[in-house]
């Protein structure tokens, strides 16, 4: 049963919080450049190095505020579902700016959005159960083929903005794409097995 306690930041929570803070972040640094032109008349090169540092920070937290939890002794219930939430808003917000820039197609990434009120959905109804449902193997194998594919198409714009390598672009683009299929796939794949765990605890 979950149970009842203060939702303290404790330190693992301040890691996960960092994302939700850079998720934003991102989004405005990404298309910062075209929405004031002016301003930033040396181009879009300059956001390759924030953007990357941004996303590797995010992925380092993602990593680090789980073992920091187990270390310190600080897993909660609140921290299994901050966790998880903080990855969905960070990968939501990768995604969207790589569709509006035309590198993933928007059916797709309906497909995520889609799958992921389906969860929020599901771990609701969990929680009126008495159950924090934490992040499971296939939502893990799913964050890691997100990751891959958000790093993909990181270096496509990458590739693209800094003017380098451009014969290798639509290679870039092609891969990437073909790996957020297969995210999409896993990400779909995951959210059948937290339907059969719902449906599982629903006839205890």
């Amino acid at each position: 049963m979950i149970q009842q306690s203060k939702l303290t930041m404790n330190f693992a929570n301040k890691l996960t919080l960092l994302r939700i803070i850079l998720a934003p972040v991102f989004f405005i640094v990404y298309f910062l450049p075209a929405l004031f032109p002016s301003l930033f008349t040396c181009g879009p090169a300059w956001t390759v190095p924030v953007l990357w540092l941004i996303f590797i920070v995010c992925e380092a937290t993602d990593l680090l505020d789980g073992l920091a939890a187990r270390k310190r002794g600080e897993v909660s219930d609140f921290g299994k579902l901050f966790d998880p939430f903080a990855d969905t808003l960070m990968q939501i917000t990768c995604f969207l700016c790589f569709v509006l820039d035309r590198i993933f197609p928007a059916i797709l990434f309906l497909l995520v959005i889609y799958r992921e009120f389906g969860i929020l959905f599901i771990r609701n109804l969990m929680i009126r159960k008495g159950i924090a449902m934490g992040a499971r193997i296939g939502g893990k194998i799913k964050t890691v083929t997100y990751i891959i594919a958000a790093g993909a198409a990181l270096i496509t714009v990458s590739i693209q903005r800094l003017g380098i390598l451009e014969f290798l672009f639509p290679w870039f683009k092609t891969g990437a794409l073909v790996i957020f299929i297969i995210s999409v796939i896993f990400s779909l794949a995951s959210f059948l097995d937290y339907l059969v765990i719902y449906r599982k605890a629903g006839d205890k």
